[in-house]
Formats: structure tokens, C-alpha cells, sequence
């Protein structure tokens, strides 16, 4: 298996991106396609004494499409860029899956327009796994789409379904719609337009889901439109963030406390290990005709490497043809 990773996209690249790279290429014996600068690449394996298995290619190009960019400009403007080049790949069945850190945006139109969405899916859509206290839940769209109709709610939860049951390996997966209340006559048009076609869909739609109520994982996948989505997301990781910074204050308050914190320590590690979004890899881009992960921007070696595994289970359990047959 081959995965193709835009070695020029996100906050820690290049270097970060090629160690995630080696780091997975050896983990999982996947070979690997590294687009961008040549002579950079080359000279960040050199330094760091890396290696891949297998045949390594680089795809020279000293073109990249960053977060300011406009998003669509990977069409014209940076049709050349590491990220594109990558895509150009997948497209071309030179690589199994696609990885890149970088613009979101560029991410959603490369998947949409490059690699094409899969027949009757109006909009692909990115969903992650967030951690939970009982192992973690997927948050449907993540941004890709601002603004939603229904029948749109309805494929991001079968593309869910499918998903979570194909390669988290979760049997019957609970689907659940972000929603001001659990009543079906709750929420604007959209939600309630949406609640009755997730309820004859051919999935386990558990109903209307509070937002207080998602971090308890109280069920597997929770569907919502890109725009609240993203917000969710965002609080949900500066809540985290925060939560950690103020635990921290409060152990280094006295003598007593510091002693609590040697005791705490391991506990406390692998409660944030637990909390990481570092561990589960990136956003898949559900609704496109070939794997494709977008990993967060500040990723590091190690979240490299998780979106790479993500990539490989996603190409590996017929998650596409499924999803195909159930739309």
C-alpha cells in the first residue's frame, strides 16, 4: 500500500510531516509518496537519520498553498503545489490514500473536484474522532460545509454509520443529531427537517443529542452541520486545553499539592494522553471516491503517524463501495 503525504502542509512542516512519515512507514510497512522541495525533503531525512520502508518516491515542487490562500486557487494557482501534486497522485491510482496537514479548504475542494465525490453524495463532509470517557465519538461535519440541507444531515449519517462499523469495528453504531433539546420538534427548520429523515434512514439514530451531553460519548457519531461543527470542536479542545492549564495551577499551589501531583502524576498523564487529539490523527473527508485525511495544522510527527494508520484502515476496510451501495 501506498499513501501520499503533502510533506509542505501544516504549522511543523516539512520536518514533522516526513518524521510522521518514517515513523509510519515502518510501523505499518506502507510505502510512501512525499510531495514537495526536493532538496528539503532530502536533507530532512539525511539530518534525522530516517528511513521507509519500502520504495520512497519525492515529487518535486517548490509551489504551496497555504492557509491564506483561497482554497479553490489548488485548481489554477497552485495546481502545482505539494498538496496538489499529492492529490494528482491518489487521482491517478499512483497512491491507496491521500494525508495533508494543511488548508482545510483546500483540502475540501481538492477532495471534491481532484479525487470527486462518490455518486448521489451532495457534499463531502469531514469527521473526526473526538476522545470520550468511553473511547471516543465521531463529530460530523467539521467545517467542510458552512451551511446544510437536510437530505445533507442524512448521508453524513450513514457516511458515519458505514464508517464506524467498517473500520472502528462498532457494531449497530449509535447515530446522534446536535440539537438544543432531545424533543423531535426541537430546533430550527434544518433540525427538525433532518430529525425525520434520520429517523427512516437505514441506520441506529438514537434522536436529538445536547451538546452538554457529547463529551459523554452517549453515542458514536453525533451529525451536524459544518458551521456548528467547527464551533463545537473548537470548544471542545479549548475547554480541554484549559482544563489541563488550570489542574496544573492548582497542584503547584503549595507543598501538600505537590505532593498530591508525584502521586497523581501517572493518572494524570494518561488522563491528557486520553484527551489528545494527537493520538486519533486527523478528519476523514467522508463522501469522496478515495481515502483522504486531513490532519489538524499544528500536527506533529506523532499525529502524522496516526493519520497515516487512519488513511491505511480507512483504504484497507471498503468504507467507499459501502457507503457507495447504501446512498
Amino acid at each position: 500500500m501506498r499513501i501520499a503525504v503533502d510533506a509542505f502542509g501544516g504549522d511543523n512542516a516539512p520536518v514533522e510531516i516526513i518524521k510522521g512519515a518514517s515513523y509510519a512507514s515502518k510501523e505499518y510497512s506502507v510505502e510512501i509518496t512525499l510531495t514537495g522541495d526536493k532538496n528539503i525533503i532530502e536533507s530532512v531525512i539525511k539530518e534525522n537519520g530516517l528511513q521507509f520502508y519500502g520504495d520512497t518516491k519525492i515529487i518535486h515542487t517548490d509551489d504551496i498553498i497555504t492557509m491564506h490562500d483561497d482554497p479553490t486557487s489548488i485548481l489554477k494557482a497552485h495546481s502545482e503545489s505539494s498538496m496538489a501534486l499529492a492529490f494528482k497522485e491518489l487521482a491517478d491510482s499512483n497512491a491507496d490514500a491521500f494525508v495533508s496537514a494543511g488548508s482545510t479548504g483546500a483540502v475540501v475542494v481538492g477532495g471534491t473536484l481532484i479525487i470527486k465525490r462518490i455518486k448521489g453524495i451532495k457534499r463531502p463532509a469531514l469527521g473526526s474522532l473526538i476522545p470520550s470517557p468511553n473511547g471516543s465519538y465521531m463529530l460530523m461535519d467539521m467545517g467542510a460545509n458552512a451551511q446544510c440541507r437536510p437530505e445533507m444531515l442524512l448521508q453524513f449519517g450513514i457516511m458515519a454509520s458505514v464508517y464506524l462499523e467498517k473500520v472502528e469495528g462498532r457494531n449497530n453504531p449509535k447515530i446522534g443529531l446536535l440539537n438544543i433539546g432531545t424533543e423531535d420538534t426541537k430546533g430550527d427548520e434544518l433540525r427538525t427537517e433532518s430529525y425525520k429523515l434520520l429517523s427512516n434512514a437505514p441506520i441506529n439514530f438514537v434522536g436529538n443529542i445536547e451538546s452538554r451531553e457529547m463529551p459523554k460519548g452517549v453515542c458514536d457519531a453525533v451529525i451536524t452541520d459544518g458551521f456548528t461543527g467547527n464551533i463545537a470542536l473548537k470548544l471542545i479542545e479549548g475547554t480541554s486545553m484549559t482544563l489541563f492549564k488550570l489542574i496544573k495551577q492548582a497542584m503547584y499551589k503549595s507543598l501538600p499539592n505537590k505532593l498530591a501531583a508525584l502521586v497523581l502524576k501517572k493518572d494524570l498523564y494518561k488522563l491528557k494522553n486520553l484527551m489528545d487529539s494527537s493520538e486519533v490523527g486527523g478528519a476523514l473527508l467522508l463522501g469522496v471516491s478515495k481515502p483522504v485525511i486531513k490532519a489538524h495544522g499544528s500536527s506533529d510527527a506523532r499525529a502524522i503517524k496516526n493519520a497515516i494508520r487512519q488513511a491505511v484502515s480507512f483504504a484497507e476496510n471498503g468504507v467507499i463501495d459501502t457507503i457507495s451501495s447504501n446512498i
